[in-house]
């Protein structure tokens, strides 16, 4: 893929000493506006990778790129948003979401020039998903749902190039997951930033992604890589169908089959 925005190129990464390899000669390409997702068994460096094309370490060998760039440190233009909402107790669901806006140049030294265009903004991501009217509310006022959709929001506020996700979903049940599936890929559909999903759900990769990467276990690689062609905009209808089971079905076998190697 010549126009990569994101290139891994045989990125290898040794903790500690080097003693512990995490990740071993992995490569990936995803190109601007791609929603890609990363599964794998725990431990096989999902996470790793996610800090590797953030800028929060750097690889013991292999290149890391963005935008043609070589990531050298911690890059401005990604949004990020985990399992737990980490959202600030004593600030409200508003100036939690405007957080990245006063610390994230060159939105910091604008902020107070451009407070009422950013508040308005997180408004709007706040009807979006749902959470219109809760503005002035306190973390532990909301539902954990709630949470990470203004965790969702907090991440968005700075319209990031690439937004990376770490099991965003994890901690939901399954109908508020699957009502924040609908909710993120509507986001992207307006705005196609990159997206890179890390993820043990193989229903929400086949969900959300265009491009599923099945990792090994550690030290990670990359063992299998699945376009997923299901049509969109995809629907709760879509998980129904036979060509979303039978991607689930075989993401299964695959990790299956890596947990048994």
């Amino acid at each position: 893929m010549a126009d990569a925005f994101v290139d891994l190129d045989r990125v290898t990464l040794r903790y500690g000493m080097g003693d512990t390899l995490a990740l071993d000669e992995t490569s990936i390409k995803i190109a601007r506006g791609e929603f890609i997702a990363v599964v794998g068994p725990s431990g096989c460096g999902k996470s790793t990778l996610l800090k590797l094309v953030s800028g929060l370490v750097r690889p013991s060998s292999g290149n890391v790129l963005v935008d043609n760039k070589e990531v050298d440190g911690p890059l401005k233009i990604v949004g990020m948003a985990f399992q737990n909402p980490t959202l600030l107790p004593w600030r409200t669901t508003l100036k939690n979401i405007l957080l990245p806006l006063e610390i994230v140049e060159p939105h910091r030294k604008n902020f107070r020039k451009n407070k009422d265009m950013y508040i308005q903004r997180a408004k709007d991501l706040l009807a979006t998903v749902g959470l219109s009217g809760f503005e002035d509310k306190f973390p532990w006022q909301l539902s954990g749902g709630m949470q990470q959709r203004a965790s969702l929001c907090r991440s968005l506020i700075h319209e990031p190039d690439l937004l990376m996700l770490d099991e965003p979903f994890g901690a939901l049940d399954a109908f508020t997951r699957e009502e924040l599936w609908a909710i993120l890929q509507e986001l992207w559909t307006k705005r196609p930033f990159t997206v890179i999903l890390v993820t043990h759900d193989l229903r929400e990769a086949a969900y959300l992604a265009d491009t599923i990467y099945v990792m090994s276990k550690r030290p990670g690689q990359v063992v299998e890589m699945r376009r997923n062609t299901l049509p969109r905009p995809r629907t709760l209808e879509t998980t129904f169908t036979e060509e979303y089971t039978t991607l689930v079905h075989e993401l299964r076998e695959h990790i299956s089959a890596v947990r048994a190697a």
